[in-house]
């Protein structure tokens, strides 16, 4: 990342938005599961999955985009219809776990390299 304490301030502030960015499409990701809105997780998926990408979290972004497409009625690689909401809600609900403990594991990493945990 930054060698420069001044830029690597600039990093962080942009890394850390992410945290708390991520935080609220996580509890809106649960509120969408819950009210089995398969458009609004596909929306939150395609929405995290860029700004993860930006920061080259590629476990979380991977995760991300298979919620996007399971939102949007199709396999984990978009190509394929799944017309079935139920199976596209229990897809959904399996990739939440990696995803929020491989996000888990880059927050721990991020905050020690800003000296932050």
């Amino acid at each position: 990342m930054d060698d420069d304490e001044e830029e690597r301030d600039f990093s962080k502030s942009i890394v850390f938005g992410f945290f708390e960015q991520a935080e609220n499409t996580f509890k809106n990701m649960d509120a969408s599961l819950d009210n089995k809105d398969l458009a609004q997780l596909s929306s939150l998926g395609h929405f995290l999955k860029g700004s993860s990408a930006t920061l080259g979290l590629t476990k979380v972004k991977d995760s991300c985009e298979k919620i996007q497409h399971f939102g949007a009625s199709k396999d984990e690689t978009g190509t394929t219809d799944v017309n079935d909401k139920e199976l596209c809600l229990e897809r959904i609900k399996k990739t939440m776990g990696p995803l929020k403990r491989d996000y888990n594991e880059a927050e721990i990493i991020l905050k020690r390299f800003y000296h932050d945990a």
